[in-house]
């Protein structure tokens, strides 16, 4: 099959391929973007093929809002590894696909756990990728020719995981539990994070007490913020050593915060001392409790059950040829164990799972072990004559 080969660094010939793309009733999408420099994604470089047409569009060169037309269009978009993608496109188009299929994901429902892009085409298709330039550095333009052949086969062979994955999926009856889950993902809300719950995300900050979670919780929500204003990493602005032991010293004046462990020259002087010092003091007075939702008692109290209930989860997605990381998560099962709202409750988990542990939990059914020691649902009249 002959592929017709474009490199768009022109808003006009970008205006063009999207008229052309909305025509398609699929388009394969990718991205490359960084991050390692800016607290938001750099997008460097967007990858779309539909048909027989393979596109490179140059954001550096183009305003990528000019893709927005396509997202919102009809099409079927295809993409692997989606999520990180959905944030850039919703970051630097303002929007994501109204319509999409994640190769990954829907992988994960016929026997295979987080492929790769290049191990579900190998297994697939029988292709060998190249892994050269995937660690490139995707804002250096131009482009090399060996940059551009890499990103093209991240779209190239998308449509085609699309049609066997469908065709196997058709075949095990999950055609829709693929829908619901990419739709799941592809309304998952993105955006800046809430930061005030971004102490949370910080190694060791729960452990704290008192006044050190207060300080923690206000140090972390400024840094959030600073990095957010300046498009810096959170690293750049102060690295979470020095947070942790500002939290632990709470100190009142920039001699004590000389002495706070990680703390530098930086922090010492100027505007950053003062907004460290005035973010401690406000620290100090909070009281700040980590919400448990109700869960954290009952799952002490029923902590067997939560085991019993994940190995037949287990159990069940083994035999079903599906990830089990995809079914559930511990707080899925705590919540539904405790009566609260739980993905297990609705949807393809609860006719994989939710119904079965509902049975569970009713008394209507048991569990017991096969001769092959694999568990398996019994009625509760038998369970009781075991």
């Amino acid at each position: 099959m002959s592929v017709t080969e474009h490199f768009v660094s022109d808003d006009a010939a970008l205006a063009e391929v999207v008229r052309e793309a909305l025509s398609a009733p699929l388009y394969s999408l990718d991205t490359e973007f960084h991050r390692e420099r800016t607290y938001f994604p750099r997008l460097a470089l967007v990858q779309l093929q539909w048909g027989t047409t393979n596109v490179l569009i140059d954001p550096l060169a183009v305003d990528p809002r000019g893709l927005a037309d396509l997202l919102r269009g009809p099409g079927l978009a295809i993409l692997h590894a989606s999520q990180q993608d959905l944030e850039v496109m919703r970051y630097a188009v303002g929007e994501v696909p109204s319509r999409m299929f994640d190769t990954q994901l829907a992988a994960g429902f016929i026997g295979y756990s987080t492929p790769s892009l290049a191990s579900l085409v190998q297994s697939l298709l029988k292709v060998m990728l190249s892994k050269g330039d995937r660690m490139t550095d995707w804002m250096r333009r131009p482009l090399t020719a060996s940059q551009c052949s890499y990103a093209r086969s991240d779209v190239a062979y998308l449509e085609q995981l699309f049609e066997r994955i469908s065709a196997r999926l058709t075949e095990l009856g999950r055609g829709g539990w693929v829908a619901q889950a990419c739709e799941e993902l592809r309304q998952r809300p993105w955006g800046e994070s809430n930061p005030d719950e971004a102490w949370l995300r910080i190694k060791d900050a729960r452990a704290l007490k008192g006044e050190a979670r207060g300080v923690a919780q206000a140090l972390a929500a400024w840094r959030e913020r600073r990095a957010m204003s300046t498009n810096v990493p959170l690293r750049r602005v102060m690295s979470d050593m020095a947070l942790i032991g500002i939290a632990q010293a709470a100190p009142k004046s920039t001699e004590d915060l000389s002495h706070a462990r990680g703390v530098d020259e930086r922090y010492l002087n100027g505007s950053i001392a003062r907004e460290v010092l005035a973010a401690v003091k406000e620290g100090r007075d909070r009281i700040v409790e980590i919400e448990s939702n109700g869960h954290e008692p009952l799952e002490k109290r029923l902590r067997p059950a939560v085991t019993l209930v994940t190995a037949w989860i287990g159990e069940l997605a083994r035999t079903h040829d599906i990830d089990p990381t995809l079914v559930a998560t511990n707080r899925d099962i705590v919540a539904l164990l405790a009566g609260a709202e739980s993905r297990l409750a609705h949807g393809w988990r609860r006719d994989l799972v939710g119904r079965d542990i509902e049975r569970l939990l009713a008394g209507e059914t048991g569990l017991s072990f096969d001769g092959d020691g694999r568990l398996r649902l019994i009625p509760a009249k038998d369970a009781n004559s075991e």
